[in-house]
Formats: C-alpha cells, sequence, structure tokens
C-alpha cells in the first residue's frame, strides 16, 4: 500500500462515492468517440463497488467533446451558443456510452443534468437529492452532468469539478473520487518543473495549496488543478473526503483501492 493509504479512508470502505470522470477520460479525442474499453474497466470497477455494499453516483463530462466533430466545431473556443448546441447533441451519445458500458454489467443507468440553480436554490435542491436517492434504492447508477445546454455563463458551473463536489455535498456522501490525468496534487506542475513534490495527504486548503493549483490545461478539458482545488474545498468542508487520481489506467477505480498514489 501507498503511504497515502495509511492516511486516507480506503475507497473499498465507502458506502456512498460520488466519481467525477473529465472529458479527456472519457472521449478519445483522435475519433471523438467514447473509449467505450476503457468506460467498461470502470462499469466492471462500478460493479464490483457495488457488490461490497457502496452506492455509486457518477459525474461525467464528455457531451461537447463527443458532437464538436460531428457539428464541424472543431475550433479550439467555442462560443456560448456552439457549446450549447454541441452538449444537445453529445449529450445523448455520452448517456447512450454509459447505458452500454453498465447494463453490460447488468446495471441500469440513469441521467440527470444539473445546472448551477439546482444545487443553490433550497427546493430545488430537495427535488435532486429525492430523485438522486429514489434513483439508488431502485439501483440505479445516476450519471449526472451539468445541463449545458440550457445553462448561461451566469448560471454555469463551467467544470464538473465544482459539480461533483456539490452533488458529494447533496447526497452526504463520504468520498469523492476526481479522476484525471495526474496522481494528486504537486507542490507545482510535474509536467513542467522537475522538482515538484507529489502531496500524499492534504489535512486542510490553505492560501498556500490553493496557489498549487496552477492553469487550467489546453484542450477539451474546462477544469485543471485549480477547480479540483475549490472542489476539496467544497467536499471536505462538507465531511466527505476527496481523492485525486489518475484515471487513464484500466480499472481506475480498483486500482485506487488497491493502494494507488493519489
Amino acid at each position: 500500500m501507498s503511504d497515502s493509504a495509511e492516511h486516507t479512508p480506503r475507497l473499498a470502505a465507502g458506502r456512498r462515492i460520488v466519481v467525477k470522470i473529465g472529458s479527456a477520460l472519457v472521449v478519445d479525442a483522435t475519433e471523438a468517440a467514447p473509449r467505450e474499453a476503457w468506460l467498461a474497466s470502470v462499469a466492471a470497477d462500478i460493479a464490483w463497488l457495488r457488490a461490497s455494499g457502496a452506492e455509486v453516483i457518477v459525474v461525467s463530462s464528455g457531451a461537447i467533446a463527443l458532437a464538436r466533430r460531428a457539428l464541424g466545431l472543431t475550433q479550439a473556443r467555442l462560443r456560448l451558443e456552439e457549446k450549447q448546441a454541441a452538449a444537445a447533441v453529445g449529450q445523448i451519445r455520452l448517456a447512450q456510452a454509459w447505458s452500454a458500458a453498465l447494463s453490460a454489467q447488468a446495471i441500469t443507468a440513469a441521467q440527470l443534468l444539473l445546472t448551477l440553480d439546482d444545487t443553490e436554490d433550497r427546493r430545488r435542491y430537495l427535488n435532486a437529492r429525492a430523485t438522486i436517492a429514489t434513483l439508488l434504492g431502485l439501483g440505479a447508477v445516476p450519471v449526472i452532468n451539468e445541463n449545458d445546454s440550457v445553462a448561461t455563463l451566469e448560471i454555469r458551473f463551467g467544470d464538473n469539478d465544482r459539480l461533483a463536489a456539490r452533488v458529494a455535498e447533496m447526497v452526504q456522501a463520504d468520498q469523492l473520487v476526481l479522476l484525471s490525468d495526474i496522481d494528486g496534487l504537486y507542490t507545482a506542475d510535474p509536467r513542467r518543473d522537475p522538482a515538484a513534490r507529489h502531496l500524499p495527504v492534504v489535512a486542510a486548503i490553505t492560501p498556500e495549496i490553493e496557489a498549487m493549483g496552477g492553469e487550467p490545461p489546453p484542450g477539451y478539458s474546462s477544469g485543471g488543478m485549480r477547480t479540483k482545488l475549490v472542489a476539496a474545498r467544497i467536499a471536505t468542508q462538507a465531511g466527505c473526503a476527496m481523492a485525486i487520481a489518475r484515471g487513464g489506467v484500466a480499472h481506475p477505480l480498483r486500482a485506487l483501492a488497491e493502494g494507488a498514489r493519489c
């Protein structure tokens, strides 16, 4: 087991787990298509966690990335209305991909599209929470994404790290996992600074820790370490442990449970 595993809650011990997965993991950028084999491995991990008694909720990006090429939207930056159009097309493809992956494990997938208002307006918050709880009680896996087809610049999260943290807070999850292209928080960007040190445990989100977030990466992703640290503050203040783990490997949740660095 890694040093971090000695200090952080074990994933397999979680009773309600939220897993956030970014566009770069869900979508093959070359093919602009779902990474089906990888999604199948994640679905197998979810089945394994459920067999241990855990409830699992997925927060998945990827809708816009799945539709860009089909709509001819291949430029680096999209206007808001172009993002909304791409989301309307891509959300169907994303839901189909998750439904296929989870149904292979005899699991029913459910789709929920949320906006910022759904986590801030009391009545909508309670309604969304009740829907998720009912789905979990019926044995389904909720797959949640931001409702980008209607969200405006003023009422959108803009990244699913914070959405996942709000969902974890809403459902009183005990563990939140952000699957990423990096195996945790470093003192600096390890791709640019060879002296960057990995931090296996962060006890508190201080200004010094926040300064390690840097800028979001280029490409389809709208997140980056900065938004993950914002998510960490939301989740941990709600009593939910959070891990940042490498997601690009097959069976990333099983690997995390078995002690992969995070």
